[in-house]
């Protein structure tokens, strides 16, 4: 996921910029259906939660998952086998890992997903986990509001974030609570652990509904972008 000067060589989900608020840093993205592999990761270390899903998709080597198909990590090469055969499938590693609260108060525990490839958009095409910690589950189209930073990713600095987020909407008609933010943001984090923090990709993610989306882009504030981004 990267080096340790940030530079990330690894896919990330396609999506639609709809606004740009170029003065506040933050801009709202739509994303189409995505599928992941998720576990929960206790609120004192990811580091259990990450292995997990890592060996899922192959890093360590054989790979937790039951599939047919051996997918490089740097340049996806895809081997398709004949026999009804269960065999380990190795799977790309993407970005970004997500982090989310699951607990209100960010205190019990935090959910810990790995976005899959593209090329898995359907249950049926992504080879089930052996693990039964780790689960894969689908995510709905979604609009949202991001914000990209450096430095830690501490789940106290992406509360804050969320926090800081939430108040740059609302100074730009959004209607949208502290509260919500903070029990509704995932963090977003792009890079590994040995990456410096001043090149580190993080960004925290708040998810908006129609009418939240409505007051954004056709309210007052930035500049709006019809950039469709595929990363």
């Amino acid at each position: 996921m990267g080096t340790i000067f940030g530079k990330q060589t690894v896919a990330e989900p396609a999506f639609e910029v709809l606004y740009r608020q170029t003065q506040q840093a933050y801009e709202i993205r739509r994303y189409a259906t995505r599928f992941a592999a998720s576990t929960s990761t206790d609120a004192n270390s990811d580091s259990a939660p990450f292995n997990a899903l890592a060996r899922y998709i192959g890093v360590f080597g054989t790979p937790e998952n039951q599939g047919r198909t051996a997918i490089s990590m740097t340049a996806p090469v895809v081997k398709e086998e004949s026999s009804g055969s269960s065999q380990p499938e190795a799977m790309a590693m993407t970005a970004p890992v997500v982090k989310t609260p699951s607990d209100p108060n960010g205190e019990a525990g935090m959910v810990m997903k790995f976005i899959l490839p593209a090329a898995y958009d359907s249950m049926e095409k992504i080879p089930q986990p052996t693990n039964p910690r780790v689960h894969i589950e689908e995510i709905p189209p979604a609009v949202g509001a991001v914000h990209r930073y450096s430095g830690s990713f501490d789940d106290t600095v992406s509360r804050n974030k969320a926090r800081w987020l939430a108040q740059q909407l609302r100074e730009d008609g959004v209607d949208i609570t502290e509260d919500y933010a903070v029990e509704h943001y995932q963090f977003w984090g792009y890079n590994p652990p040995f990456t410096l923090p001043m090149f580190r990709r993080n960004e925290v993610w708040i998810e908006l509904d129609a009418t939240q989306v409505d007051q954004i882009v056709n309210g007052k504030g930035g500049a709006a972008s019809s950039t469709s981004a595929v990363n």
